[in-house]
């Protein structure tokens, strides 16, 4: 058995015994946020004894599925769903989507919690796709039925990349089409994704173009253009300096929601000229630090909320690590190990995407930001899964 004693140690591969610590002093708040707006990604939970293979339809597990979203509203977070982090493109297909963002409506409405769900175009057959206009033109008729399930479960939209869009279009003029076709029909403003190669690797040269500044500039033309339609722009890149310049040149009004889960404290704290909001996947895995570094900047305690986030950051590098499109499998093991689900299991097979020593480590960083947050049951369930892959001492 994997070494346990009452001091809450366990013995980890290539580590020895870790000893664990207190988890942090988090807090909920007593009314919404005033200074930023933050959402987090949120990933699903399969049925435990679903066929979750690779290849295999998804099979939710929906009562752990939403309590999870239950519970980062009840830390004063939006809960952005249906995003890369729910595992669009890598094992949740769009039936089960479409239901996800149904029942996620539903509960958001029972409770007042913010939600904004993701709309893109992956119940195309990407083989059977065709080429040139015909193909520009399934592309936006996909669009158009999710955005339509999205608005209809009263959640605010988030036009999300497109790997269809990315291998039907030829030019930027491509991408223009389609994105202000869209900002023309819909009723209310919405959050445009631009989702890096490195979640995505099918998405390389997105707007039309592989060089960043040639495509950063047709998405601002996009914006300027439609700047009334566009509540805000969610920037997933990885590149702090990019995402400041793109913040500063932004038409007023419209938001920035850093989707940069490395350099996510400094831009979120921001400077004189401004800050990002925030649309994060790590934010599903550190909500309570995150909900508590936001009290503090809303009481004008700028210092403390950025050494709370920065006290995550080292965590939050590791979980989106190179190959960044697995960091899924980090929240849901962090989920697992703060029993908010019964097993660590994802859709898709997915579990396997880190390996044994990747999660392990995850579990130190975990302890040290204060985000176990029953310490005897991730030490429990640590050793579980330690002993079940024959790594346990």
């Amino acid at each position: 058995m994997t070494a346990l004693s009452a001091d809450l140690s366990i013995a980890l591969p290539g580590r020895g015994i870790h000893v664990l610590g207190e988890p942090g002093g988090w807090t909920k708040p007593t009314a919404a946020f005033s200074s930023r707006i933050a959402y987090a990604a949120a990933h699903v939970v399969p049925r435990a004894t679903a066929d979750n293979t690779p290849g295999a339809l998804a099979d939710i597990d929906w009562d752990a599925t939403l309590a999870y979203r239950h519970e980062l509203w009840s830390y004063g977070l939006g809960v952005a769903d249906a995003m890369d982090t729910a595992q669009r493109g890598m094992g949740l297909d769009w039936a089960a989507t479409a239901e996800l963002i149904r029942r996620s409506g539903a509960e958001a409405a029972r409770v007042g919690g913010l939600l904004a769900c993701g709309a893109g175009t992956d119940q195309l057959d990407l083989a059977a796709l065709p080429s040139g206009k015909e193909g520009l033109a399934a592309v936006l008729d996909a669009y158009r039925e999710q955005i339509a399930v999205v608005t209809e479960a009263g959640a605010n939209v988030i036009i999300m990349a497109s790997r269809a869009l990315a291998r039907v279009a030829t030019s930027p003029e491509d991408y223009l089409h389609v994105y202000s076709t869209l900002l023309d029909e819909v009723d209310r403003p919405v959050i445009l994704h631009w989702l890096g190669t490195m979640f995505d690797p099918a998405l390389e040269g997105y707007w039309g173009s592989a060089d960043i500044d040639s495509a950063t500039a047709t998405f601002r033309d996009l914006i300027a253009a439609h700047s009334g339609k566009v509540d805000g722009v969610k920037v997933s890149l990885l590149d702090a300096g990019h995402e400041i310049a793109l913040r500063r040149a932004l038409p007023s009004g419209v938001r920035l929601y850093t989707g940069d889960d490395f350099n996510y404290p400094e831009l979120i704290v921001g400077d004189d000229l401004g800050h990002s909001d925030a649309l994060l996947g790590i934010f599903a895995g550190i909500y309570p630090a995150a909900s508590t570094a936001l009290q503090e900047l809303d009481r004008g305690n700028v210092e403390r909320a950025e050494e709370i986030l920065r006290s995550t950051q080292e965590l939050g590098r590791h979980i989106f690590a190179a190959p960044t499109y697995y960091y899924k499998t980090g929240i849901a093991f962090l989920s697992y190990l703060n029993g908010k689900q019964a097993g660590f299991s994802m859709v898709g097979g997915l579990a396997s995407g880190r390996s044994v020593e990747h999660l392990s480590t995850l579990f130190v960083l975990a302890d040290r930001a204060g985000l176990l947050l029953d310490p005897s049951l991730a030490v429990y369930r640590m050793g579980l899964f330690l002993e079940l892959n024959g790594a346990s001492s």
